[in-house]
């Protein structure tokens, strides 16, 4: 049963995600990405609709026999989607098209803190709000102690936030969310994870070749789930001290984006610009 909930997703998505992008396009739903095409946006809701649809023969089948479908299930569930939800909301009143620079909407840490301190309204402080919210909800009880529990909330949030910098290119955070993930198994051999996240694994695995083809794009909403997925992942593998090393990276990473432009290092770096364009439609 380890790959059930993958499966299931999986084969919804395929069927949900073809319809959800063109009713998106169909109402006029898109966004000029890099290269200045009208994509539709936002492609990630995409992601959370196959996952709730999902549920419904999980959850039977949970109910019906002694199987264990999802291990730790609940507390990823509410942060998964709360993720999206936030995301979603970003989508709708905060996030510029990318075409057109920053709009004059704030952008990154420092352009939500500035906002913050002129009294304006800002979805990116929301996001951290709710997402520090939500982890420290799902996370808090007896399991872990005051250090282990700040490190582990600390990565989630950060590893969230850090794949919605990621996703400036077609492709790229759910390609860094694959390698992350076969590094964790294949480092830990640790299977549990993948069962209780691949209720979301399927659709992110699923929208992949439809953002690489620019045929829809993850948005905050698709890019909060994947960053969500990732941080959440990390959290159920690593030790204390694996994820405190993973929390510095992720900062660094993070700090980077803030001064600096990542997509500009990937493309100076050969290895890095050619798993970068590989699928992609136009490299």
């Amino acid at each position: 049963m380890l790959w059930l909930p993958l499966l299931v997703s999986l084969l919804i998505a395929a069927v949900t995600a073809p319809r959800v992008l063109a009713e998106l396009e169909r109402r006029a739903l898109t966004r000029e990405n890099y290269r200045g095409v009208a994509v539709p946006i936002p492609g990630g809701i995409m992601i959370a609709i196959a996952a709730i649809i999902a549920l419904v023969p999980l959850t039977l089948l949970f109910n019906s026999t002694e199987l264990e479908v999802f291990i730790g299930g609940e507390g990823i569930i509410i942060y998964v989607f709360g993720m999206a939800l936030l995301g979603l909301i970003d989508d709708l009143m905060g996030s510029a098209p990318v075409a057109s620079g920053d709009g004059g909407l704030p952008r990154g840490w420092r352009g939500h803190g500035r906002a913050i301190l002129r009294g304006e309204f800002s979805s990116g402080a929301l996001k951290g709000a709710g997402a520090l919210g939500l982890a420290l909800f799902i996370l808090s009880g007896p399991r872990l102690g005051g250090i282990e529990l700040a490190i582990a909330t600390l990565l989630l949030v950060t590893t969230t936030n850090l794949f919605n910098l990621l996703d400036l290119r077609p492709g790229r955070s759910i390609k860094v969310l694959i390698l992350l993930g076969a590094g964790l198994l294949i480092g830990s051999r640790e299977l549990e994870p993948l069962w209780a996240l691949g209720l979301f694994l399927g659709p992110i695995l699923v929208f992949l070749p439809f953002d690489l083809r620019e045929r829809g794009m993850l948005g905050d909403t698709g890019s909060n789930v994947v960053g969500a997925v990732a941080g959440l992942w990390m959290v159920m593998t690593l030790p204390t001290g694996g994820q405190a090393i993973a929390l510095a990276i992720v900062l660094g990473i993070t700090i980077y984006g803030e001064f600096r432009s990542i997509s500009a290092l990937v493309e100076k770096t050969p290895g890095l610009r050619g798993l970068d364009s590989l699928g992609r439609a136009h490299a």
